[in-house]
């Protein structure tokens, strides 16, 4: 009832107290959903002077662009005004901001003069426009963020797969001929292995004839030529190699007059020693002649 009597008395008072009441209800309603007739009017249902200023710019449904700075100024002062007389609480923000849109107004107004220094009328009031762009474009991005699909409100997940085993059971319609091909089939794929052949050593004639070389020496005496190489022998497979390349260099020797080699029959050991001027031309006797003295 005092209420009432608090508005009747306020719409007595100014006219235009009353034309800013009538246009601050459906801004009070957008932002808060009341639908109730009476006014209630409380500054801390906006964020700040320049949100309540973005809300009156909307109530003209004009790009923000294009709004009427004036009149836009002239609904905040109403605002401000009324709510004095409402006797309600205001904060320091929206006083500041009441004074400096007077001071835009009045820049806008009245005529200015070519020394006045600072911004002119247009300037401030562009500026104005800018903010208000600016929190249009956050408000706008907020509210695409919060009407975004949410988990587990407008979308949900696929729920967990059932476990569901699934039996398998092959049967197979074969012959006896059939399992003993498969069979060896098998058999013959695992018999076969890989064979390699290894690298066998040969015995260069150099090495051989340095082999003789050291062996021999200044020896005078027959010695079998198969006797000289088991030390240098380290393998079993190596022997006829050995064999076969000392035996070559050995007549290679013989040629250049610096071994003897004699063999007494086919087949025989052969004996070989360093040769001697002694016994001239004839040393070589390879199958044939008596066998050397043993000493």
């Amino acid at each position: 009832m005092a209420q009432n009597d608090k508005k009747s008395k306020a719409n007595g008072k100014n006219p235009s107290g009353h034309h800013a009441q009538k246009a601050m209800e459906p801004i009070w309603e957008e932002e808060h959903g009341v639908s109730e007739p009476t006014l209630v009017i409380d500054v801390q249902g906006f964020e700040g002077p320049l949100d309540l200023l973005l809300q009156l710019a909307r109530n003209q449904k004009v790009d923000l662009a294009h709004i009427s700075i004036v009149e836009l100024v002239q609904q905040y002062l109403d605002f401000v005004k009324t709510a004095h007389e409402l006797r309600l609480d205001l904060a320091a923000d929206y006083l500041v901001m009441a004074a400096w849109l007077a001071y835009l107004k009045s820049r806008l107004l009245v005529p200015q003069r070519s020394d006045d220094e600072g911004e002119s009328g247009e300037e401030l009031a562009g500026l104005l426009q800018f903010r208000l762009q600016r929190l249009e474009a956050m408000r706008e991005a907020a509210g695409q963020l919060v009407n975004r699909n949410r988990l587990g409100r407008d979308i949900f997940k696929r729920a967990n797969p059932e476990m569901v085993v699934v039996e398998k059971k092959h049967l197979y319609d074969v012959s006896l001929y059939d399992l003993l091909m498969a069979y060896a089939g098998l058999r013959q794929r695992q018999a076969v292995k890989r064979v390699e052949v290894g690298k066998r050593e040969v015995w260069s004639l150099k090495a051989a004839r340095a082999i003789l070389v050291r062996l021999m020496g200044e020896a005078k005496d027959w010695q079998a030529l198969d006797k000289f190489l088991f030390a240098f022998i380290p393998t079993a497979h190596e022997r006829r190699t050995a064999l076969a390349s000392t035996f070559a260099a050995s007549l290679e020797m013989v040629r250049e007059k610096q071994l003897d080699i004699r063999q007494a029959a086919p087949f025989a050991p052969i004996y070989l020693r360093a040769h001697t001027k002694a016994e001239g031309p004839n040393t070589i006797n390879i199958g044939g002649g008596a066998k050397p003295e043993s000493n």
